[in-house]
């Protein structure tokens, strides 16, 4: 029997002939691309696929769950704002000696493509318009640099943080050609590893799946949850048992302030014991849509904004917070063993959640066309989803302004737009500045302080990561300076300010 012939067998056995329709009218170039295409669908799984996107489709909406929630326990969580300065001193030694030991990888999902943003290539090439025009992946790596060299200044051996990168189809390929023509940011090639998740048709909601050209068939990725079923196609975790990594921060590409392997969470982490934990930060106001980190029926879970009655969302405790204010922002903290376990006993046991699209598709004459209103359902999982498995859960609150502005529409939009992240960061590094003993002038002359207003006028300062992971050791280099902004403290200038520091001059910049 031929390869078409056994693809043709299992498309009927799926209920799924349509897909070959057009095959008649392809040229032998383009049947054979097909093939391999089709090759690499999930046959015997296709049908049971194509019957959950039906069935999610006819399914009426998700049942609250607020009889069953109840916020986390004060005593799994962890606080920027809340613990005393000796445990937050004692959980970022305790992180950057585990950095330091080699036993930390980070791990970032970057499997989604721009779309919202408005740009045919991956986020994480992304020029949000800084002074310095770094890229989000460059912001990033010099972050995996900077938090190696604080871990080898303070327990005095080097180290290394690999850093792990799941792209899908679509952003494997353009990511690997521009790390390589940055020469992947100083990096050592070896120690960046991509690899690449798995991809799932888009169905209709009778349960068919769509064709986006006469021979290619609508796929998307299977979700930032398809990170534990890449970490066993691409033998990912042996290679982090071989390198002697034993816990794994996770991140999204979009948040521009994410800290690389953050000493501070990874202590707190490693210091309860921890083999699954989540950095939250305090919702904006009830409605704010993200995912909230609680209990359900006793268990941890992230329930999503659209599953809480706004009666419950808005629930206060006795001082006028939010009863459940852990704000989900996708920045998690992993054990070694326990993404083992989940690979190995739970990751098929993961939520199919549903996305309904707008998937251009061709019609049965074979016309491409764009629809106007969502016609096709995309399957995916979570990466959360895995919280219910941990046997010892914690919690991470950080503060919002300090750690978290996601990238994820054009400007024009009401938030997460170049403008606001870029603002954001910038900010951030105006407050470094300022609590560092520097004295910033505007254009006219006038004192900046360190908590003037930016949203519309921001203050154009840029402090480069290879400088300062977190704001740390910026006053010895810039106590009693004025600074004339637009201000940028790359490499260069923090030469010619040690310099300074050196031979006694006090000049202003």
């Amino acid at each position: 029997m031929s390869r078409l012939e056994q693809l043709q067998q299992g498309l009927d056995s799926a209920g799924q002939a349509h897909v070959l329709r057009f095959w008649s009218e392809l040229s032998e170039e383009q049947q054979e691309v097909f093939l391999q295409d089709l090759v690499l669908l999930d046959l015997q799984n296709l049908k049971e696929h194509c019957e959950a996107a039906r069935r999610a489709a006819a399914a009426p909406p998700s049942r609250s769950l607020d009889r069953d929630m109840e916020p986390v326990p004060p005593d799994i969580i962890g606080s920027v704002k809340r613990s005393d300065p000796q445990s937050l001193s004692r959980w970022e030694d305790e992180g950057l000696l585990q950095i330091s030991k080699n036993r930390v990888a980070v791990l970032l999902l970057a499997g989604g493509q721009g779309t919202r943003l408005g740009v045919p290539y991956p986020k994480g090439m992304f020029d949000v318009g800084l002074p310095s025009h770094k890229t989000l992946y460059q912001i990033q790596a010099q972050r995996i640099h900077k938090v190696q060299e604080l871990a080898e200044e303070r327990h005095g051996s080097r180290c290394t943080v690999p850093w792990y990168i799941m792209t899908s189809e679509f952003t494997l390929s353009p990511t690997q050609t521009f790390f390589r023509q940055n020469r992947y940011f100083g990096l050592k090639p070896s120690d960046i590893i991509m690899f690449e998740q798995r991809m799932l048709p888009a169905v209709t909601c009778e349960g068919r799946v769509i064709l986006e050209g006469k021979g290619k068939i609508a796929m998307a990725p299977d979700g930032n949850g398809g990170l534990y079923q890449a970490l066993v196609d691409h033998q990912v975790l042996e290679d982090m048992q071989q390198r002697g990594v034993e816990y794994v921060h996770v991140y999204c590409v979009d948040n521009i302030l994410v800290k690389m392997a953050d000493p501070l969470f990874i202590g707190f982490c490693v210091s309860r014991g921890a083999d699954c934990g989540a950095k939250v930060v305090e919702k904006a106001h009830p409605a704010e849509a993200v995912g909230v980190v609680c209990r359900v029926r006793g268990v941890p879970q992230v329930v999503e904004y659209s599953e809480i009655q706004p009666e419950t969302a808005s629930l206060r405790g006795p001082e006028g917070e939010l009863v459940y204010s852990a704000g989900n922002i996708c920045n998690h903290f992993f054990s070694r063993t326990f993404l083992q376990e989940v690979a190995e006993k739970f990751k098929d046991q993961l939520k199919q959640h549903v996305a309904i699209k707008k998937v251009p598709y061709v019609d049965s004459a074979g016309n491409q066309l764009k629809p106007a209103k969502a016609n096709g359902i995309k399957m995916e999982k979570f990466v959360f989803d895995v919280f219910p498995f941990s046997r010892n859960f914690v919690v991470f609150e950080v503060i919002r302004k300090d750690e978290f502005a996601p990238l994820k529409n054009a400007d024009g939009a009401a938030s997460d737009t170049p403008t606001s992240v870029r603002t954001a960061l910038m900010d951030q590094h105006r407050r470094w500045l300022c609590a560092a003993g520097a004295s910033l002038l505007d254009g006219d002359g006038n004192v900046i302080g360190p908590e003037t207003s930016e949203s519309s006028h921001p203050v154009i300062c840029e402090v480069s990561p290879l400088v300062s992971y977190f704001g740390e050791g910026l006053e010895l280099l810039l106590k009693g300076k004025t600074l004339q902004t637009p201000f940028v403290l790359d490499e260069n200038t923090s030469k010619v300010l040690k310099s300074q520091k050196s031979s006694g001059e006090n000049w202003n910049i």
